[in-house]
């Protein structure tokens, strides 16, 4: 029983030992690219007033345009029907059924947030800007 217990003990902690090894891990740049955020080059993006080839062209919207003033962040409540989904019979005297919320999705500053917490990892935050960082990206 004593060398069953030792052999028990022994292997434990060899496991433990291997585990705690600092491990590398290699990302190919196929792989690190789809973390990064694409960012065109200057020279393919939207020019009002100039076709493709860069001649001068009288803009579609004539008189000027509407033009928007689009908010900082975009805020999209998460709601759901209990009484639907549950099949519910319908009390409104017991508790609220319709439109119960979920969460909040946020989007601000290029990033997701349910109900505040980011929807990305700190890690993967981190492999997307060293990848941003290796790849030339970070324009």
């Amino acid at each position: 029983m004593r060398t069953f217990l030792s052999t028990a003990v022994l292997l434990t902690a060899i496991i433990l030992i291997y585990a705690a090894e600092a491990q590398t891990v290699t990302i190919r740049t196929e792989d690190c690219a789809r973390f990064v955020r694409h960012v065109p080059a200057a020279d393919v993006a939207y020019r009002p007033g100039v076709d493709v080839r860069g001649r001068k062209v009288v803009p579609a919207d004539v008189d000027g345009g509407v033009k928007l003033a689009l908010p900082e962040e975009f805020i999209i409540p998460i709601n759901v029907d209990l009484q639907k989904r549950l099949g519910i019979p319908a009390d409104p005297t017991q508790f609220q059924t319709k439109h119960f919320t979920v969460g909040t999705v946020t989007w601000k500053d290029g990033q997701g947030y349910f109900n505040g917490q980011p929807l990305q990892s700190e890690e993967a935050a981190r492999l997307a800007a060293l990848c941003q960082e290796r790849l030339g990206t970070g324009r």
